[in-house]
């Protein structure tokens, strides 16, 4: 895949700007987290507790700075690494909230055009702080919405995010395997950001061909499609972060959907992980 052709304007965001929302997203977390029964289901977590999701959060936070700080270069063999997990399960919302100024420095210290081992697109270390900003603004929502809160995201945030998920999805096989299976004859599938107050305004469109699949050329990079697609679903910006990631179904009234169904059908049995 060309990364050039598949860039688009505004994406990825400034550096500052993952570094800066990591932390307000990591202390946002751990805020509604705390003080919670760390048994409490997460529906969008099937088999998740909050305690769960919780040592999910600060584990893999701590996880991507010890990438981070030896600057990988191929996959690493293990994830060993010295979480300082407290023994109750009720302590570790505040250990995550600790977790913040090692986080930070990291951050801090990277170069984010530094080269090094990704599982995605984009082979530097900015795709770490990147994809660490979008597993804790979803795990945040998680928890929120497992606590019966209505969740705040910002739109430029889950537009990001939303351009972070499609870009990065045809090399997801590694952990999720039946994105190998996404396949099609051609169909293709359009996701459109409402705006100008739901959102920015944007639209991403994904190729399913034989092979595989592709997130197509924005507009203006040379190869925009201007047919009508198999299929598209349009909603506000935070709703279609949900809904790539299978917090929402693109049945609910939060989107509007045109073109046929089947081949949304396939897209999100195949991309749920």
């Amino acid at each position: 895949m060309d990364n050039e052709t598949t860039r688009r304007a505004g994406h990825p965001l400034p550096y500052d700007s993952y570094r800066q929302a990591i932390e307000r997203e990591t202390l946002r977390f751990a805020e509604v987290t705390g003080g919670a029964e760390p048994s409490t289901a997460v529906p969008s977590c099937p088999g998740w507790t909050l305690a769960d999701l919780t040592r999910h959060v600060g584990s893999l936070q701590r996880w991507f700075c010890a990438l981070l700080t030896r600057r990988v270069q191929e996959p690493p063999r293990d994830r060993d690494v010295d979480l300082g997990l407290p023994e109750r399960a009720d302590e570790w919302p505040a250990w995550v909230a600790a977790g913040v100024p090692e986080v930070a420095e990291v951050l801090r210290d990277t170069d984010p055009d530094a080269p090094m081992w990704t599982w995605g697109e984009d082979p530097h270390a900015r795709f770490w702080a990147r994809r660490m900003l979008c597993e804790t603004l979803v795990h945040r929502v998680d928890a929120e919405r497992a606590l019966g809160l209505e969740p705040d995201i910002d739109a430029v945030t889950a537009a990001d995010a939303v351009d972070e998920f499609l870009v990065n999805l045809p090399y997801a096989h590694l952990f999720a395997p039946e994105v190998a299976g996404l396949r099609g004859t051609g169909e293709t599938l359009a996701f459109q950001c409402a705006g100008p107050d739901g959102g920015t305004g944007e639209e991403w469109r994904v190729r399913l061909d034989p092979g595989g699949f592709r997130p197509l050329p924005p507009a203006g990079a040379g190869a925009a499609p201007s047919d009508t697609p198999t299929a598209t679903v349009r909603g506000r910006a935070a709703d279609l972060l949900l809904l790539l990631y299978g917090r929402r179904s693109y049945r609910d009234p939060a989107f509007e959907v045109s073109g046929g169904t089947e081949v949304l059908d396939r897209w999100f049995a195949h991309t749920a992980f």
